[in-house]
């Protein structure tokens, strides 16, 4: 019998951010801000946060794009894991979700690190493509509308350089994925995409029972 990931009761929970998180006090606050949000849904969970910054800081991350900023933990979390003089690229199209984070980018002293640009990603993407940046980008992470993940995949493919990481969110989306009998767009979009990096041999991959699941693509 193949064995399951943990399932994590409160308790447990607790006890992994306890001794498993490690967190500014500016990005605390933020997450505790967040989670009164009506949307607050949307926030990656703080064990996410802290693998992903690992993960940064493992790769040698220095350029980084986010697609989906919502209120800025996931982008607080990355940019404090790069190097002073890194870069993160942010795309999002809501002044209203991102400005609550801004406060707390300057507080961490990361916020001449990030740069918002309140715009659709797939144009602010291919804008960098047709700049020129194609292979000089280290990380992606994708969080944002389901139904683009397909096109900012190939986007991301383009931009980062050999060994470079796409982190994507919410590729389990509630368990809904394995469910055929759920066909919303958003559930279709996820299961098609699923299916299609499984068998893409561009990518190095691994999903991660994370959160609401979480795939990671390295560039080959």
């Amino acid at each position: 019998m193949s064995r399951r990931s943990l399932q994590l009761d409160d308790t447990v929970h607790d006890y992994l951010i306890a001794v498993g998180v490690r967190e500014s006090e500016a990005a605390a606050r933020l997450r505790a801000r967040t989670a009164t949000h009506p949307r607050a849904q949307m926030q990656i969970s703080a064990e996410q946060g802290q693998l992903m910054a690992f993960l940064v800081r493992a790769l040698g991350v220095r350029r980084a794009i986010e697609v989906g900023t919502f209120t800025g933990y996931s982008a607080l979390r990355v940019a404090e894991a790069l190097p002073a003089d890194g870069a993160l690229l942010c795309c999002d199209v809501s002044t209203e979700y991102t400005d609550v984070g801004r406060p707390f980018w300057a507080e961490a002293g990361v916020a001449d690190r990030i740069t918002l640009r309140i715009a659709p990603a797939v144009d602010t993407l291919a804008a960098l493509v047709d700049a020129g940046e194609a292979g000089t980008w280290d990380w992606v992470f994708l969080d944002a509308d389901k139904t683009g993940y397909a096109a900012y995949v190939e986007l991301a493919h383009t931009l980062l350089r050999t060994g470079g990481v796409v982190a994507i969110d919410n590729v389990l989306w509630s368990g809904t994925v394995a469910d055929p009998s759920v066909v919303d767009d958003d559930t279709v979009a996820l299961r098609t995409l699923n299916a299609a990096l499984h068998g893409d041999a561009r990518w190095d991959l691994s999903m991660v029972p994370i959160g609401d699941g979480l795939t990671l693509l390295r560039k080959r």
